[in-house]
């Protein structure tokens, strides 16, 4: 469970206390994770794989303290998303305990090993040049291998689709994602098409710990059969 300390909302873009500082407190229920989780199922699937041509992310072993705290911006207006902004309301999934529980659940479930990557494989030029982005640009924040950092609400984005994190990385760049963190906005701004493709083909590609994954592709979640 992850349970963590006033202190670690100072950051500028986090809002102060609130549903997300409670519901990051809450002891989780799983069963009740389980069931809320339906509603969150109908887009981004039964084991939380999203889908590859971007739609959707994956949000499957996402740190809980990156999802309590999208679905808090959500919820809140800080984040635009009028696709699931419906499903995200305290009418349809309830409050902070809510939160607490299917959040829980969504960081245990196993990632997809077949995430959506962009079109250069290891050894092309342009592979290399993401590699060298990455490493200059994205390492202090997002880890070696993108593992992220759950205490600062920075994402795991190693094994999310590759259509996906171009959009995000897009509007977080041009300024239509609001709730993005200033540091990473003045980071990018620079970033040109090509250079942001490139850098998140190579992320596309980083490999998952294998202890993350789910057997196979064809993995089924066995909470709802």
């Amino acid at each position: 469970t992850m349970l963590i300390s006033g202190t670690a909302f100072s950051n500028q873009w986090m809002s102060k206390g609130g549903e997300r500082d409670e519901a990051l407190h809450l002891k989780p229920d799983h069963e009740n994770g389980i069931e809320i989780f339906e509603v969150c199922a109908a887009c981004h699937l039964t084991e939380g794989w999203g889908t590859k041509d971007g739609t959707f992310p994956q949000i499957a072993g996402q740190h809980q303290t990156v999802l309590v705290k999208q679905l808090a911006d959500i919820r809140e207006g800080n984040r635009d998303n009028p696709t699931m902004y419906p499903f995200a309301k305290p009418e349809s999934i309830g409050g902070p305990q809510a939160m607490a529980d299917v959040t829980h659940y969504i960081a245990g479930l196993k990632m997809n090993p077949d995430n959506g990557k962009g079109e250069w494989e290891e050894g092309t030029p342009d592979f290399e040049n993401g590699k060298k982005l990455f490493k200059d640009n994205c390492v202090k924040c997002h880890g070696e291998h993108g593992e992220g950092k759950p205490e600062k609400f920075y994402p795991k984005i190693q094994g999310q689709h590759y259509k996906y994190m171009v959009r995000q990385f897009e509007w977080i760049r041009d300024g239509k994602r609001r709730n993005a963190n200033p540091d990473m906005v003045k980071q990018i701004k620079e970033f040109s098409d090509d250079d942001m493709k490139h850098v998140i083909n190579y992320v596309s590609r980083i490999p998952v710990p294998k202890e993350d994954l789910a057997p196979s592709k064809d993995y089924v979640n066995p909470d709802y059969d």
